[in-house]
């Protein structure tokens, strides 16, 4: 059995690549469906894992989403560096139906598909999995339970990537077309939009009618090798962020109190598992929680997806003065000025005694970073007139790996957080927040406000604990922490959305800093503007459906407000 589960998650890793690359396929296209027929399917366990395993090609890779880096840049974390960059259609609002950097529309309804044909065609699975299968003998015996173990796991797991596609489709353009089994060309064609409470409504259901069928915790059963794939953390929180979406101001308009007490419910249940087979945790070490395999070992994550070692997220994001680097996306003075001090502020130096995530997260001037001291002023090593210097005057750190040697191709692994638990947490202090105030626990056993607190006191990072005292002022603390703890993790942008911030903070100018060194050693720091940037609220708090698709529906699918 142990070959055949190396296999397995040798296959899964290799089409997790695959997905990696950014592939965009057309609506009914999965790649490994074209490839076997139904008949095929009855050969053997590794040739139904791999329709089990086709969703999962099509979770995307949040390390290269925008320009082939983190999606920072299309909102107030970043500046992309490079003068022709995709974000920068998403900042001077000059983005379409015919031109959207991020259109992956086609690549989640694939996946979406995949899942619908491997549903459709393991439903006999037991019978497929005991076709000239020894299942009496003890080896025997063992061997096949155990695979029809796997199987009725990846059965719940298609459900849940499904469901987890479909969130993804309405974050982005509200109501879908809502497709639960596999179509012909001729059936695509002509499916109307579903508003967007029924995709809610469609995603909750598959989390509550299979929740109970995924594995609780690989890591602790006697099948840690499939750890990776889906469990029932990451279907509880995939729920609980749905709900919480759902409740958020963008799609809940009347502030429906209703729907934030459900959002709470659902995370209450993510944190009640944590604290039982979830064995889920706030991680003590925040910079490192993000570099190498500390993501997967770290009892903080809900759910990680891993990637084969490589060096793209370095080479592109290393200052350019660091051999290899690109500079890439470099944060902005909007960001770092959100940083809060922790000590008494020093005029000579406004990074020092502050939030330690910043110090995690963003490489600042007179900092050491890869074996060298960052000078950014004029005639130091990171001069930014410096042609692909820092337009900002900083440089990202959080997720790469320090010291890297580029020039000689050195790679590490790097893997992405789905979900964690502090995303968690704040996740559930707002919707406490917003259903029954700070203080008040619902008989939950935890406060928003405590909630809030856990993120922000743990070891590690020890800010002072938030004093809020009612919903409108912890509601703007939690905002705040939501923008330390998880930047650059590319949440900020949908936040803004469903928050309704967008057409106030993403119109606003981006920030820099310029370095002057005086005299004696100290450095002087001037705020500018960066860059001028647009948000139409008329139209960009939802996407485009792709002209494309608009095109062949023949006026069945209507196209989003304003595009």
């Amino acid at each position: 059995m142990k070959t055949k589960n190396k296999y397995i998650l040798f296959l899964l890793a290799s089409l997790l690549m695959i997905a990696g690359s950014g592939c965009k396929k057309g609506f009914l296209d999965t790649k490994i469906d074209t490839a076997q027929t139904t008949e095929t399917i009855n050969s053997n366990y590794n040739t139904l894992a791999q329709f089990a395993a086709a969703p999962y090609v099509y979770v995307r890779n949040e390390f290269s989403i925008l320009d082939n880096n983190l999606f920072a840049a299309a909102c107030d974390e970043a500046v992309q560096t490079s003068p022709s960059s995709n974000a920068s259609l998403f900042n001077r609002g000059s983005w379409n139906a015919t031109n959207n950097p991020d259109n992956y529309y086609s690549s989640y309804y694939a996946g979406i598909r995949a899942a619908n044909y491997f549903i459709e065609n393991s439903v006999n699975y037991k019978a497929l999995l005991a076709s000239n299968r020894d299942t009496f003998s003890n080896t025997g015996n063992i061997s096949y339970y155990n695979d029809v173990a796997s199987i009725a796991w990846y059965r719940a797991e298609a459900h849940i990537l499904r469901a987890y596609f479909y969130f993804e489709l309405s974050k982005r353009y509200g109501g879908v077309p809502l497709v639960t089994k596999v179509l012909s060309a001729e059936d695509n064609s002509n499916i109307p939009k579903s508003n967007y409470d029924s995709i809610v409504n469609f995603i909750v259901n598959e989390v509550d009618t299979y929740k109970d069928s995924l594995q609780a915790n690989w890591k602790t059963s006697s099948f840690s090798n499939y750890d990776g794939r889906l469990s029932k953390g990451p279907a509880l929180a995939l729920k609980a962020r749905a709900l919480l979406f759902a409740a958020s101001p963008l799609h809940n308009t009347t502030n429906d109190v209703a729907k934030w007490k459900k959002a709470a419910a659902a995370l209450n249940d993510v944190i009640v598992f944590a604290g039982g087979a979830g064995g889920y945790a706030v991680t003590t070490n925040y910079g490192n929680y993000f570099l190498n395999n500390t993501t997967l070992t770290d009892n903080e994550t809900i759910w990680a997806i891993r990637y084969a070692a490589n060096n793209t997220l370095e080479t592109r994001n290393y200052p350019i003065a660091t051999s290899g680097g690109n500079s890439g996306i470099t944060p902005t003075q909007n960001l770092v000025a959100d940083y809060e001090y922790n000590g008494t502020p020093d005029p000579t130096n406004p990074y020092k005694n502050r939030d330690p995530r910043l110090a995690a997260t963003i490489v600042t001037n007179n900092s050491t970073w890869n074996s060298r001291t960052i000078v950014e002023s004029t005639g130091g090593t990171d001069d930014m007139a410096n042609t692909n210097a820092s337009k900002t005057g900083f440089y990202l750190k959080k997720f790469l790996t320090d010291n890297l040697n580029l020039t000689q191709s050195q790679t590490v692994v790097h893997n992405w957080p789905v979900f964690r638990y502090c995303e968690v947490l704040l996740e559930y202090a707002e919707a406490m927040n917003e259903s029954y105030g700070p203080a008040n626990d619902n008989g939950y056993g935890l406060t928003a406000l405590a909630a809030l607190n856990k993120v922000r006191t743990r070891t590690g990072v020890a800010m002072p604990a938030s004093a809020a005292s009612d919903q409108v002022s912890l509601r703007t603390v939690i905002k705040h922490e939501r923008r330390i703890e998880l930047a650059f993790e590319n949440h900020r942008y949908w936040d803004l959305l469903r928050w309704k911030d967008a057409e106030s903070v993403l119109s606003q100018p981006i920030q820099g800093v310029k370095v002057v060194k005086n005299s004696n050693g100290t450095y002087s720091y001037t705020t500018f503007t960066v860059e001028s940037r647009v948000f139409n609220a008329s139209k960009m708090y939802y996407y485009p459906f792709p002209q494309t698709e608009i095109n062949k529906s023949n006026g069945v699918l209507i196209q989003n407000t304003g595009w």
